[in-house]
């Protein structure tokens, strides 16, 4: 199994899934192209990633992921100073926007290729300007689609009272949603339930993937 991902979240969260995976990242050029969609842009990207990594690896099953933020339809990639992302951060204050993140995997010896894009609205808090210096002068934001991490402690620019969707797939990589598309592949099994603490605050029941009561149910 190898994660075709640089990002230490993912990482972090893949391993949650009791996965036993190796990272071998794929650069791509991530410019948008002309009329491409934010859902179209985020599943290529999240396509290139894993067919670029199962070219060096042909018997492996490749996992691929791509998140990008996106507000009024417009797409807010990584910026590129922190003149961008003060302004990145302005224009998301007080605001909800989408969060979406592709997953892409591939089995590289039978080439098929199962993928999924998750969305999640994230309502942003109504944080100050001084906030917004502090966070960027840390440098956390400058790696960050949208130039935040909806996990930072020192910043919290998401208003936790009224977020409702995936934790994790803000972060980069809701790994119940990888677990789902592995065991169409017929991989590892399905967890009975989401690994603990990958999806929200408060380990709230994850509004996505549906829990199997104590009788077997959905």
């Amino acid at each position: 199994m190898i994660l075709a991902s640089s990002s230490p979240r993912r990482r972090e969260l893949l391993a949650l899934g009791g996965i036993d995976f190796q990272v071998r990242p794929a650069a791509l050029d991530e410019t948008v192209q002309p009329g491409e969609d934010p859902q179209a842009y985020v599943q290529r990207l999240s396509r290139g990633k894993a067919q670029a990594a199962a070219a060096a690896a042909p018997e492996a099953v490749i996992i691929g992921a791509d998140t990008t933020v996106v507000l009024d339809n417009e797409i807010l990639g990584k910026p590129t100073d922190g003149n961008e992302a003060e302004a990145m951060l302005r224009q998301l204050r007080g605001r909800t926007h989408r969060v979406l993140t592709a997953i892409s995997v591939l089995d590289s010896a039978s080439a098929a290729q199962r993928d999924e894009v998750v969305t999640a609205q994230v309502p942003m808090r109504a944080y100050s300007d001084d906030e917004i210096r502090a966070y960027v002068a840390t440098g956390n934001p400058l790696d960050k689609a949208g130039a935040y991490a909806i996990q930072f402690q020192g910043f919290k620019p998401v208003d936790a009272a009224r977020f409702t969707d995936c934790f994790a797939t803000v972060m980069g990589l809701p790994v119940c949603r990888v677990l789902s598309l592995l065991e169409q592949a017929g991989l590892p099994p399905r967890l009975e339930r989401p690994p603990a603490n990958c999806h929200h605050f408060d380990a709230a029941a994850c509004p996505i993937y549906p829990l199997i009561d104590q009788d077997g149910g959905q």
